[in-house]
């Protein structure tokens, strides 16, 4: 009986884990969309990558 034909058991168990990957890359871009979807707008004038950010030094860290 021959091996050629056949693929290696690694390489169907990483082809496995490439396709999980896909399948959960798929599951989040969805869900990306559908936080961006339903995020409330923000006000005119306003940068949503800023907003609430205080400048000047920061308070001590609490541990």
């Amino acid at each position: 009986m021959s091996t050629q034909g056949r693929p290696s058991i690694g390489k169907r168990q990483r082809e496995l884990k490439r396709q999980e990957r896909q399948r959960e890359k798929v599951v989040k871009r969805e869900q990306r969309a559908l936080d961006k979807k339903n995020r409330p707008e923000a006000p005119p004038g306003v940068d949503p990558d800023i907003a609430g950010v205080i400048p000047g030094p920061q308070p001590p860290a609490e541990d």
